[in-house]
């Protein structure tokens, strides 16, 4: 039997129980093989059966586009395989990769994969002092990146190895050398099927992801052969993909959400990955390539969704059959401008770079404003108390690790060189995610917010992301971020920085309405009392970095505007 027979079983059950939640969620068991390789037990054999069907499909800002098959991109990582192991790179070495949304991203990602080599994601974003963390704390003995980028490695020290993709200043190997290297004794194309040296376990790492750092230094996560591949089979079923769909997710490479959605997810349902490259969002364009090109499937974060509903939406004549959404939570009024515009409902899923898709609103299913839906299969989701423990209806969104079902599949080894953090979020036999969730008599989770973004005004819980969702209701508001305001008779109260919708403008005025409206839809000890109009901080990845605003409102920086003003 192939070591794929019980991947593809589990991936068929998905697919046939899509919109099925109850079906999907009892019956679906992780498989568990001792030894898989996706790219070589997986990939190949599809690529093989598809022929010509269209694996990548990317579309340049001016227009230039590339469609590579299934069956091209078999023999791409093969060659690239081939080429990399020539230069050096062995099972169990770990690789820096720092590339755009490029063909070659795809092909290194499967021939490390073939190689049993070990990817540290990069995105192209990061600048010398993350990189030398990165390959310091990463163990990196191999780097491939843009030849546009090698001048970042400049200041970092280290003997690994160099490789640049397009072009290769001094010191670099040119990546492009691998089509046409002779890969075996009297070779001349390259295209020899790539043979592994040996088995790959279960177990055995496969990926390395710096997390986002919203509040902390970034953690280094572990991921294995089957936590992320076959993982993602949860995802696969989230998002509803179907063999021969288009799914376009945006995402920036470097992050866990682009091989969620990018790579696994897709390629798991035999589905074509589309990709449309811009240097400034344009929401025009992106509908019209997505008319253009068939876009089924289409998932994004928050951040695009709320710039996508300030164009009109009804310029996509064909609306994808599936729209999600990941990242952070979503809120009601973009959910809502949406469907009215394409009849088609964004579905929130949750997850981390630690997992896949934990809680989901699934296809088909009934969906309740404001909740993230249920656990997804593979999942048992339990809401801890964080401080006794104790399972309740509201408390740290957790997943069970010693059920019937034992550890899921879609989960980390844990964090990499910090065996202190990895016990302590595994701990009593669950891994604690650090979010806080509610749960109804349906068993839908609602999220409330970070542990550590959740705060008291008045011996009041407060929740930022609902005066979030709250405040993007009115029209002035494009973006909003709440934290909390030191105040001497409540301890705290709720600040928001405010980004303004066009054609609004920053003042006394705008202020006056935004607290009007505040009043008029929050709870009197949830209401604004304080906001500041500006840009909110983010990550890389897009995520919004309280921990900055919330130093930022401690320093008293900022024009800042009260209720009673």
């Amino acid at each position: 039997m192939s070591p794929s027979h019980d991947f593809r079983v589990a991936r068929d059950f998905l697919l046939g129980h899509r919109d099925d939640y109850t079906a999907a969620y009892e019956g679906f068991r992780w498989p568990r093989p001792t030894h898989f390789n996706w790219a070589l037990d997986w990939f190949d054999p599809i690529a093989g059966r598809s022929g010509d069907r269209t694996a990548l499909h990317i579309v340049e800002e001016d227009g230039t586009e590339i469609r590579v098959s299934f069956d091209e991109m078999r023999r791409r990582s093969d060659r690239a395989a081939h080429w990399l192991r020539a230069q050096g790179v062995r099972a169990g070495d770990r690789v820096v990769v720092m590339l755009g949304n490029q063909a070659e991203l795809w092909e290194t990602a499967l021939a490390a994969m073939k190689l049993r080599a070990v990817v540290i994601p990069a995105t192209p974003l990061l600048g010398p002092l993350d990189l030398a963390d990165r390959i310091d704390r990463g163990k990196a003995k191999h780097v491939i990146a843009r030849a546009a980028d090698t001048g970042k490695f400049a200041e970092v020290a280290g003997a690994y190895t160099r490789i640049a993709v397009g072009g290769a200043p001094a010191g670099w190997l040119a990546y492009e050398d691998a089509r046409t290297a002779e890969v075996t004794p009297g070779g001349t194309e390259g295209d020899e099927p790539f043979v592994a040296d040996g088995p790959t376990l279960a177990d055995d790492p496969l990926m390395l992801y710096f997390t986002s750092g919203t509040t902390a230094r970034p953690k280094l996560v572990g991921h294995t052969h089957i936590s992320y591949p076959i993982g993602h089979l949860a995802t696969m079923y989230w998002v509803g993909l179907k063999p021969g769909d288009v799914h376009l997710n945006i995402s920036s490479p470097g992050w866990a959400k682009h091989a969620w959605s990018n790579l696994f997810a897709p390629w798991n349902a035999e589905a074509t990955v589309f990709v449309h490259n811009y240097t400034r969002f344009d929401p025009a364009r992106l509908m019209a390539e997505m008319d253009r090109c068939g876009i089924t499937t289409f998932c994004a974060p928050p951040t695009v969704w709320r710039m996508l509903i300030q164009a009109d939406l009804t310029q996509l004549r064909t609306p994808p059959r599936e729209a999600v959404a990941a990242g952070e939570p979503l809120n009601p009024e973009v959910i809502e401008h949406v469907r009215r515009a394409w009849g088609v409902t964004i579905r929130d899923g949750f997850g981390q770079t630690e997992t896949a898709v934990q809680v989901a609103n699934t296809p088909g299913q009934p969906l309740k404003t404001g909740s993230m839906g249920r656990p997804t299969p593979g999942f048992r989701v339990a809401l801890l108390d964080p401080v006794t423990g104790r399972p309740g209806e509201e408390g740290e969104i957790c997943l069970d690790l010693t059920g019937p079902d034992g550890r899921p599949v879609g989960l980390m080894t844990g964090y990499e060189g910090d065996e202190e953090r990895t016990a302590e979020v595994t701990a009593d036999g669950y891994y604690r995610t650090g979010d806080i969730g509610s749960r109804d008599a349906d068993g839908y989770i609602t999220y409330i917010g970070r542990s550590d973004d959740v705060f008291k005004s008045s011996d009041y819980k407060v929740s930022p992301f609902e005066l979030e969702s709250a405040l993007l209701e009115h029209e002035a508001v494009a973006e909003a971020a709440v934290v909390p305001a030191p105040d001497p008779l409540r301890l705290s109260v709720p600040k928001a920085y405010i980004v303004l919708a066009e054609g609004w403008e920053p003042g006394p005025d705008t202020a006056k309405a935004i607290f009007a409206h505040s009043r008029a839809v929050l709870a009197p000890y949830k209401r604004l009392r304080r906001l500041e109009f500006a840009e909110l901080p983010k990550t890389v990845s897009g995520k919004i970095r309280r921990i900055e605003l919330r130093e930022r409102t401690a320093r008293g920086d900022g024009v800042e505007f009260h209720e009673e003003s």
